[in-house]
């Protein structure tokens, strides 16, 4: 039995670990069928399909969810074409304050938030802005940008110059090389700093509730609802979202293999 144990410790480490990981999730998976007695969705009663056939029956809920999912898809759109921009320029070119700018790249993602909150709340009320819609997505354009800028950068930096020297060779134009060799050995980083930066737009509370005024979000509702009684909605969007993000990963992986196998046919 130990020899078996000793054979197969991380197989079992990683299975533990996984299962750490899942279970708050089984768990919201399981209360989003629940149907308690009282306000708070803390303790099993009884098994229901009320929350799901109603996900819309708590005022405010899907405003705060479409608001978070806007705010997030804009963020991306911004982080990501920001931060694919100034990893090449970090990477492929030379310029002063070089080393300075990469090491800011990093203060973001090593800051903590409540402190990155303050200072972009003082930043607004000093330039009379209007705590709202913009500022909060201009805060959260701001803290990703150093996600996408990491993730695109380490793909750049592996890339092959000679393949783009080739496309010069063979008569490509500028635009056609970065269309047809640059940027697709770029996009899985930059598919990957996009998702991250999609998935902490939306996550987010701290730098939200700081720059957000009087709007609501999802993780805003999720907040003030666990203080006078939590909804077993909030359990049904939470699972809604999990499997998304779970078959968005297969996915990808099924892609990944699919063109492997394309790649090795050919």
């Amino acid at each position: 039995m130990l020899r078996w144990i000793r054979r197969h410790l991380v197989v079992l480490a990683g299975l533990l670990t996984l299962a750490y990981l899942t279970l708050p999730n089984v768990v919201v998976l399981v209360f989003s069928f629940n149907r308690p007695d009282g306000r708070f969705n803390y303790t099993w009663q009884r098994f229901s399909l009320d929350a799901w056939k109603d996900p819309c029956g708590v005022p405010d809920l899907c405003g705060a969810l479409t608001l978070s999912l806007q705010l997030a898809v804009w963020a991306t759109l911004g982080a990501t074409a920001l931060g694919t921009m100034i990893a090449f320029a970090l990477v492929r070119y030379r310029f002063r304050a070089r080393g300075a700018v990469n090491a800011l790249i990093f203060l973001p993602m090593s800051m903590p938030e409540v402190v990155m909150a303050a200072s972009l709340l003082t930043l607004f009320l000093n330039m009379g802005a209007e705590l709202g819609f913009w500022t909060v997505l201009i805060a959260h354009v701001m803290f990703c940008l150093s996600f996408v800028v990491v993730a695109v950068k380490a793909r750049v930096t592996s890339m092959d110059p000679r393949l783009e020297e080739a496309a010069r060779d063979l008569y490509a134009g500028p635009v056609q090389t970065f269309l047809r060799v640059t940027l697709p050995i770029a996009a899985p980083g930059i598919a990957a700093g996009a998702l991250l930066a999609f998935a902490l737009s939306f996550d987010d509370f701290i730098i939200t509730n700081f720059t957000a005024g009087s709007t609501v979000t999802f993780p805003m509702f999720v907040w003030g609802s666990a203080q006078r009684g939590t909804p077993v909605q909030i359990n049904v969007v939470g699972t809604a979202m999990s499997v998304v993000a779970v078959l968005a990963v297969v996915a990808g992986h099924l892609l990944t293999a699919r063109r492997k196998r394309t790649g090795r046919h050919q």
